[in-house]
């Protein structure tokens, strides 16, 4: 009974955790639709205010609306005139004290990883951490830059090491090619390796030798 027990867990365990994600997302976007709502109703006088607070009611209504807000906005800023008000925006954003700076950090980081030209996160590579002898996977985000690559020379890779099972924190290295191994394997199968602790183990690469 144990065994069945356990077998019926693992085949219901990731729709489960699926599920309660999708939930989640769903909850924390109706949250803050609902509090702007709120906002608005509170601004709005008579039956209008009323009206708009009874928006509220709808389930997955926040989800909805963000989907057609980014949707629409991808479809402005595909334009030459779209690009244009994008870019003025963001000249505004960057004269504002404190706010610029985090503004231009994320901006570029976004921009490095979604770019459909970048390199980042679309390697995975075997690298010796945290001490020679002892291998984890990790992500290239690029080579090291500026002041950092007259330091270090010629011929390194920036990447990001990623904690397990929570592949969200993890430790940013810069090491010599020489010393990385890149993998023939998905990023996508990389992840599940590290999320699973390496019980799930990718499948092998055509011509490499399996143990």
């Amino acid at each position: 009974m144990k065994k069945y027990l356990l077998t019926g867990l693992l085949a219901w365990l990731p729709l489960a955790l699926t599920i309660w994600v999708l939930l989640w997302l769903v909850g924390l976007l109706d949250a803050i639709f609902g509090g702007i709502l709120t906002g608005l109703s509170a601004l709005t006088p008579g039956s209008t205010g009323v009206q708009i607070e009874q928006l509220r009611l709808i389930p997955g209504l926040g989800v909805v609306l963000v989907f057609s807000v980014l949707l629409v906005t991808g479809a402005l800023v595909s334009n030459v005139a779209g690009r244009w008000w994008l870019s003025q925006w963001g000249k505004l954003f960057t004269r504002i004290p404190v706010f610029k700076s985090i503004y231009n950090s994320v901006k570029k980081v976004s921009d490095t990883l979604f770019s459909s030209n970048g390199n980042a996160f679309r390697t995975a590579m075997l690298v010796q951490y945290p001490r020679a002898g002892v291998w984890t996977i990790a992500f290239q985000t690029g080579t090291p830059g500026g002041e950092v690559a007259g330091h270090l020379g010629p011929d390194f890779v920036s990447v990001y090491v990623p904690t397990t099972p929570n592949p969200t924190s993890g430790f940013f290295l810069m090491l010599p090619r020489a010393e990385v191994i890149e993998l023939k394997m998905s990023v996508d199968e990389a992840l599940t390796y590290v999320i699973s602790m390496g019980s799930v183990a990718p499948s092998p690469a055509v011509g490499l030798p399996t143990k």
